[in-house]
């Protein structure tokens, strides 16, 4: 029912996890897809690299239609904020929302219509203890996404997906893998729906907010957390 052929896409962190599912989809709906990561495009919070990678997926799709702005981290060890040092706080802001800040500038100056999909996260909504700049940062990716989407419509649709735990080599180091899944185990009992979700899970939401069938949503957070977070 999705079909996106003729439409150029640029998804950043496409080679792994959500990133490389939602541009596999993207892929199988017709479109023509540009991926980069921080191993190959560069560090994404530099403004001159930001602006360097997206000149790049333009030059090599002929232009661009559809921007998914899906790369970020999430440091795993969990620290309070009376001793998260500054290295931390400001590696997690650089990589998370001043990179997005960069991407998204540099596309937009380039993009006269089509639509925006911003990655953050169910933490964005209601905050995480011990990963306070990991919250903070995607918090602000909700923001951005709503600012986003009263400026450049009616041009360019912008929303925002927000993922609870996916089932990525992020989140591994929390599912507790050297303990027999324990902490997985765990985090299921909290998901309505009994699951982790898987990347696909949520590539397909991504590219249904990138198809006509979502034309008259704009500044929308879509929740896909299996029901975790009952909030939008």
């Amino acid at each position: 029912m999705i079909d996106l052929t003729g439409k150029r896409a640029f998804v950043t962190g496409g080679t792994r996890g959500i990133g490389r599912a939602t541009a596999t989809l993207l892929e199988r709906a017709g479109a023509a897809v540009a991926v980069t990561s921080r191993t190959q495009g560069g560090d994404l919070g530099d403004a001159p690299t930001a602006q360097r990678v997206v000149a790049n997926a333009i030059n090599e799709l002929g232009g661009l239609d559809i921007l998914v702005v899906n790369h970020g981290v999430w440091p795993a060890d969990d620290v309070p904020l009376s001793k998260m040092s500054d290295a931390q706080w400001e590696s997690t802001r650089r990589a998370n929302l001043d990179a997005m800040f960069y991407i998204c500038r540099a596309a937009i100056a380039q993009m006269s219509s089509g639509t925006i999909v911003l990655v953050s996260s169910t933490a964005g909504q209601r905050g995480e203890a011990y990963h306070a700049d990991y919250a903070a940062t995607k918090g602000a990716v909700i923001s951005l996404t709503k600012s986003l989407a009263v400026e450049l419509a009616p041009e360019i649709t912008v929303n925002c997906v927000a993922p609870g735990w996916v089932d990525t080599e992020m989140s591994q180091p929390a599912f507790g893998m050297r303990d027999a899944g324990s902490g997985k185990r765990a985090i299921e009992a909290t998901i309505p729906l009994g699951r982790i979700a898987s990347a696909d899970d949520v590539a397909g939401p991504i590219v249904f907010l990138c198809s006509p069938l979502a034309r008259h949503i704009t500044g929308e957070i879509l929740n896909v957390n299996g029901g975790s977070v009952l909030c939008g």
